[in-house]
């Protein structure tokens, strides 16, 4: 596929009419009393409370009793079979979700981007599709450019698919992904052997716990997360294992202090509204040895913990997994300032749920 027809199919996706726009309207017109419930505790589901009638939310963890927002909470067994209803889970597996609403009989399932279609403005697109559409179109040319360069024809399925998703929410173009966040920066085409491994984000030693299961002849690990609760459960979670280098530190591109969200289990991140204050280091700075595989999953910090990195990059050449997925223009601005260092890395991509979370770029 050309570029031309990259951009076309991309198009063609915004422009297609949504499914279900008849059981929308019917759910958004004043009066109607069918039974309608919300399955997703997020921004996309609150959003609509008050625009339409709601009886509660689909959450089979929720203890008896349980409201949220306003809304009784109830498992999927006890919807009624004629229940109507809205999918706002987005961000890890809206494919399994609208599968299990089929499996308990449940036939009027409608996805919030087809309701907020069917509204003519009164309902919002999901978040991610009101950022990416945007992104999308002041930068089209660019995001064809990235297809152009990717080094294979997965990574060049998966960023039609993924980005179709974000620009739509329609799972449809997720149905041949499944979550599978154990595999997560762990490709074949890395071909791991004596890693000098850098684990950026290492929330409570999950990953790097993995990789020294795959990697067992590496020669050090340097695991960085600002969290003093995340780095005691990972330092608890690798006592059994060797030469692994905790620091205490976030990575940016210089050093200080910042605000940190410590709160968040893994979406722990640098925010202004964080309730710790963290110290900071460059990559560069906190490591003096060469390096040969770069993790980084930071919440959408990435690009700064790159730049504090890029003396490693330049002179070590290492394989990088950065994680693209938490800005509409992530993919674009870290394919674009890795290349500006070595514009001959290879560049894959690879998705591990069949939302818009955990998309991961690699450089080679």
């Amino acid at each position: 596929m050309t570029k031309q027809d990259f951009s076309a199919m991309l198009d063609s996706a915004i422009a297609a009419p949504a499914a279900n726009q008849g059981l929308a309207r019917d759910l958004l017109a004043a009066g109607q009393d069918r039974p309608c419930y919300v399955i997703g505790r997020n921004a996309e589901a609150l959003g609509l409370i008050g625009r339409l009638r709601l009886d509660g939310i689909v959450d089979d963890f929720a203890p008896a009793g349980a409201v949220w927002n306003g809304l009784p909470a109830i498992g999927m067994a006890q919807l009624p079979p004629e229940a109507a209803v809205i999918n706002c889970s987005t961000s890890i597996s809206p494919v399994a979700v609208e599968q299990r609403l089929a499996d308990a009989g449940i036939q009027s399932v409608l996805s919030i981007q087809e309701l907020a279609q069917a509204s003519d403005g009164a309902i919002a697109h999901a978040t991610v599709v009101r950022e990416q559409r945007e992104d999308w179109n002041q930068f089209a040319s660019e995001w064809a450019d990235l297809y152009d360069t990717l080094a294979d024809e997965a990574s060049r399925q998966t960023l039609a698919d993924v980005l179709r998703y974000r620009l739509t929410a329609n799972a449809a173009f997720m149905r041949g992904y499944a979550v599978r966040t154990h595999e997560q920066y762990f490709e074949p085409f890395l071909d791991l052997r004596s890693e000098a491994f850098v684990d950026a984000g290492g929330f409570d030693g999950d990953t790097t716990e993995e990789f020294c299961r795959r990697c067992p002849d590496y020669r050090q690990v340097h695991l960085f997360e600002p969290s003093e609760r995340n780095l005691r459960a990972a330092k608890t979670r690798l006592a059994g294992h060797r030469d692994i280098a905790f620091h205490a530190k976030a990575l940016s591109d210089a050093a200080g202090q910042i605000a940190f969200d410590s709160e968040a289990g893994s979406a722990s991140a640098v925010t202004t509204g964080g309730s710790e204050l963290v110290e900071m280091t460059t990559l560069d700075e906190a490591i003096p040895d060469p390096v040969s595989f770069i993790k980084m999953d930071l919440e959408g910090w990435e690009i700064k913990a790159l730049a504090g990195s890029e003396r490693h990059i330049r002179q070590d050449r290492p394989k990088l997994a950065i994680a693209v997925y938490h800005r509409a223009s992530d993919f674009r601005d870290i394919w674009r300032y890795v290349r500006s260092i070595h514009p001959d890395y290879r560049v894959y991509l690879r998705h591990y749920t069949q939302g818009w979370s955990e998309t991961v770029m690699f450089f080679l």
